[in-house]
């Protein structure tokens, strides 16, 4: 059984992946340009997640207004960490929160058919002060997964689990610095929140 807080991706060496959903014209440009631009905002927080899964619940399978489309962000390990090295739980103190660069909330990871499991899935919010580090020297590739997310979607309404889930991305344990992790871990047993 998987730990309840921790942090399960698709990395390599020097990069991890990360998942969004936007509305088509946002998923446009920046494809186009490979990398974030307008309509992208760089003037609100925006919310990446390492898990697959809990990314598909959110957005129904690319199916809710305004997330149907679904980009694979690539970004250094470097700015990951650093990122986490900034995080405040959402949970906690208001004020602390309010200051901080990144929020960071622990939810329910979910299963294929977006059931709830008895363990954590992180989400990360990149706040203004981060965001063009974020999209301009953190993120070093984009990949529109929606394809793919599709087909998922259709081999598991017809009950084609198993073919559904050999599409999705391989995730594994991510081996966080040990001050990360305890600081992650500390925040992590605060109460989960609605994930963004």
């Amino acid at each position: 059984m998987a730990p309840q807080y921790e942090i399960r991706a698709d990395y390599d060496a020097h990069t991890v992946v990360l998942y969004q959903a936007y509305p088509p014209a946002i998923a446009d440009a920046a494809l186009r340009e490979g990398r974030f631009v307008a309509p992208f905002s760089f003037h609100r927080m925006t919310w990446i997640k390492p898990s697959f899964l809990w990314l598909m619940h959110r957005s129904n399978w690319a199916r809710k207004a305004g997330q149907e489309r679904v980009l694979a962000v690539r970004m250094t390990r470097r700015g990951w960490e650093e990122a986490l090295s900034q995080a405040v739980l959402t949970t906690g103190d208001p004020a602390a929160v309010a200051r901080a660069a990144v929020h960071v909330q622990w939810d329910p990871e979910r299963s294929l058919r977006g059931a709830a499991l008895n363990h954590y899935s992180i989400q990360v919010g990149i706040g203004r002060g981060l965001i063009r580090t974020f999209a301009e020297d953190w993120t070093v590739g984009l990949t529109d997964l929606t394809p793919r997310v599709r087909k998922a979607a259709a081999l598991i309404k017809a009950g084609h689990a198993a073919k559904a889930q050999r599409l999705l991305p391989a995730e594994r344990v991510y081996p966080m610095p040990g001050r990360l992790e305890r600081a992650l871990a500390d925040e992590g047993r605060g109460a989960a929140v609605p994930g963004h």
